[in-house]
């Protein structure tokens, strides 16, 4: 097939397509990039930075002459929309799972002609997680982990987190808010949630601002959660997690899975029986 009938004049407007593109040697094709790129760090410094995640410069955009808008979620539902009006292609992506990056991957390969490439870049990520689950099934032991994404109001983590806590050697404490596509859908009713759930470990990536322990540790009655008792109160910066591409299959499930193994080596040793609780994902 011939190279023109692929896009050549992409602005990716989320993290993760830029990502993708880099690692498939596809950079070329790109015009424009979200302001909250840092993967890989040198397209901040090639590529035109041309919208947030709500909001979009639309007229240094359309001056780009894209071929193609990538964006992600209802979120960017209005971006989409009047790039649509412009006469922008628009590819809304709208995955929530460990498989789901791994078919996006796929099928943005697919559309800039790069089938092989992908299928492999897939694959390789795809063998990385299931190293990561089988070190994380020798743990001795697995920790109830709760997930922050936002603060105020209190935010549990999305489908994918949940599920690479569960492959890093954990349990997620709300898999049932996990499912819920929404972030409205995933606020906590009250603080007290938590308390009751008894985290071992907490894990703040407050999507672009910087995690206070020591706000979590004087929420009123966390003094009580097992987390706080123990000093494992932890960051992982939202770029490596909480963007639905490369990084969160690597570098954020990485940093998950070390912090995992850690706990539970320390609570094995601590104690001649060490809980289980259910398997992972």
């Amino acid at each position: 097939m011939s190279a023109a009938h692929f896009p050549e004049r992409i602005v990716c407007l989320t993290e993760e397509p830029t990502e993708v593109l880099y690692a498939l040697g596809e950079e070329h094709r790109i015009v424009g990039i979200s302001g909250f790129t840092v993967r890989p760090p040198r397209a901040r410094q090639e590529k035109p930075k041309v919208s947030a995640f709500t909001s979009a410069k639309l007229e240094p955009i359309m001056a780009l002459k894209p071929d193609l808008a990538i964006g992600f979620s209802d979120i960017q539902a209005d971006i989409a929309r009047e790039l649509i009006r412009r006469g922008v292609e628009v590819w809304i992506s709208n995955h929530r799972s460990v498989d789901g990056i791994l078919g996006y991957v796929r099928r943005l390969g697919a559309m800039v002609g790069a089938v092989g490439r992908a299928d492999a870049y897939a694959d390789e990520l795809s063998q990385r997680v299931e190293r990561v689950r089988q070190a994380a099934a020798a743990l001795p032991c697995r920790p109830r982990v709760y997930f922050e994404e936002w603060d105020e109001p209190q935010i549990s983590c999305i489908r994918w987190v949940s599920e690479l806590v569960g492959i890093a050697g954990g349990d997620d404490i709300f898999p049932e808010r996990a499912m819920a596509p929404l972030a409205r859908d995933r606020i906590l009713a009250t603080p007290g949630e938590v308390i009751s759930r008894a985290p071992d470990i907490v894990i703040g990536s407050w999507c672009g601002k910087k995690f206070r322990p020591e706000k979590v540790a004087a929420r009123p009655g966390w003094d009580q959660v097992p987390a706080v008792r123990d000093g494992e109160l932890h960051e992982i910066k939202s770029p490596l997690i909480l963007q639905p591409g490369p990084a969160a299959l690597t570098d954020g499930l990485d940093a998950l899975h070390a912090l995992i193994a850690r706990w539970a080596r320390a609570a094995a040793a601590r104690s001649s029986r060490c809980r289980q609780t259910r398997s992972a994902p």
